[in-house]
């Protein structure tokens, strides 16, 4: 049973790696341009803090993740992963707020500020954009399941009833 355990949290960690690196190079590789009024405007993700923070999250999560699944998981320190793992879930939620949040604004405008929206302008950049997000939005919702699995083997001996 608890090789079936390992097996299973292996593979969550490895589609969440995957995950959080495709939404990296995703990011990382979307720009554009666009003229507008004989101006070149150029679209790419170091633009805005937002995106940085969600490039730097996602790949501080994707080298957190490769070390943790060449860890020993009968080590002293597997109690440990467990409470840099929920850390590293909220770190995805709060990138992922910060970068949808600025997405939103890209995409739709924000008539009471005055800001257009520039996804007319420039589509290859927002749908790298759109990508990186769905990926980053992936890999949160992977390390929630992979948090709770944990948490339920590491709780479920609590609660079974002995007669």
């Amino acid at each position: 049973m608890t090789k079936i355990r390992k097996i299973f949290t292996f593979l969550l960690r490895l589609l969440a790696l995957g995950a959080t690196l495709s939404a990296t190079i995703v990011m990382v590789t979307s720009h554009d341009s666009a003229n507008v009024l004989n101006l070149t405007f150029k679209a790419k993700y170091s633009n805005s803090p937002a995106f940085m923070y969600f490039v730097i999250v996602e790949a501080i999560v994707s080298g957190y993740n490769l070390m943790i699944l060449f860890l020993a998981s009968k080590g002293s320190l597997w109690r440990m992963v467990i409470i840099l793992d929920v850390a590293v879930a909220l770190l995805l939620t709060s990138s992922m707020s910060a970068a949808l949040a600025i997405a939103q604004v890209g995409k739709k405008g924000n008539t009471h500020a005055g800001w257009l929206p520039i996804c007319g302008q420039v589509h290859k950049f927002c749908n790298h954009v759109t990508g990186a997000l769905v990926a980053g939005i992936i890999a949160a919702t992977l390390y929630f399941l992979l948090i709770l699995y944990t948490l339920y083997t590491v709780l479920n001996p609590l609660f079974v009833v002995k007669p």
